[in-house]
């Protein structure tokens, strides 16, 4: 899981695609932000969608998603199309993550509408109806409070069957839990608590259980920091408080505070234990994009330790 708005090239993107391939990483995902988060105005952020049709063409195996698109970015016919055409150019590979929205100064500077939550997640509940119907349905109207379309038949329709993946992101509130429910194929939060993260996955459970559904997939994203030995984690630790523009922390500091930091040893026992706990998936936030040896740990030796 890759920030893309932290200054990521498109030069990045292509070594991160072919080592992840390399070392068989079975998954890349990216974030949807125009703007950077962290006082670094100056990092850059290519269009996510646009970025995975490019990274599409250039690799083989590996599946590409976002995490997650905001519905107040795209109007959903728009979204839906550009996720067929990068399912299309992969060959069946992409995964579509989508959430409310969140950031208000992104959208301010842009010109995004950013309505409040409320408003946002009836935007959300929409479009992922008008998502859903573009990739299974012949020609059909949707009327409602944000969007309308009068006999739609989207075509060509999605490579993968029934369609691509849906995963609606978000803090797993009766809401979203109810949206990823009726429309979702796996449900995403990112760096709860354990606590927060079993009473996620009991709201998500429930929301499926009253509709009428097995309980679909869970997944986390939380932030990595692995390497073979303290003095490794420790040089990884001091370059991402560069990055970052942050004061350099104890790296037993960050073990205790931060899901996955540790040794190869020590986050494999935490991958396990969240394997264990019933996560489905975990998506490895790594911020430190140009270090490739992260990606050969994740593929080469945390992968194979969770098989």
């Amino acid at each position: 899981m890759i920030e893309g708005q932290e200054g990521v090239s498109w030069e990045d993107w292509r070594a991160l695609a072919q080592a992840c391939e390399a070392h068989g990483v079975p998954a890349l995902f990216r974030s949807d932000h125009y703007l950077n988060l962290g006082g670094h105005p100056e990092r850059g952020s290519l269009d996510a969608w646009a970025t995975i049709n490019a990274l599409a063409a250039v690799t083989t195996t590996l599946r590409l998603g976002t995490l997650v698109s905001p519905a107040t970015f795209r109007h959903p016919s728009e979204l839906a199309k550009a996720v067929v055409t990068a399912d299309h150019v992969s060959g069946g590979r992409v995964e579509l993550g989508i959430g409310a929205g969140w950031n208000e100064l992104e959208h301010r500077g842009y010109g995004f509408e950013f309505p409040p939550l409320r408003e946002r997640m009836d935007r959300l509940a929409e479009q992922l109806e008008i998502v859903h119907r573009q990739w299974t349905e012949g020609p059909f109207s949707f009327e409602g409070r944000h969007y309308r379309l009068r006999d739609c038949d989207a075509r060509p329709r999605p490579v993968q069957s029934p369609h691509p993946p849906l995963i609606v992101g978000g803090s797993a509130g009766p809401r979203s839990a109810a949206l990823a429910a009726r429309w979702a194929d796996e449900y995403n939060t990112s760096f709860p608590t354990d606590a927060e993260l079993r009473e996620g996955m009991a709201r998500v459970g429930a929301a499926c259980a009253e509709a009428g559904r097995e309980p679909i997939p869970f997944s986390l994203m939380t932030g990595l920091l692995v390497g073979h030995d303290r003095e490794e984690l420790r040089e990884k630790a001091a370059a991402l408080s560069h990055v970052r523009g942050e004061p350099e922390t104890d790296i037993d500091a960050r073990i205790q505070d931060t899901r996955l930091v540790g040794t190869v040893e020590e986050v494999g026992e935490k991958l396990v234990a969240l394997r264990d706990a019933g996560v489905h998936r975990v998506m490895l936030q790594h911020l430190l994009h140009t270090d490739l040896s992260t990606v050969e740990i994740i593929g080469r030796e945390l992968a194979p330790a969770l098989a």
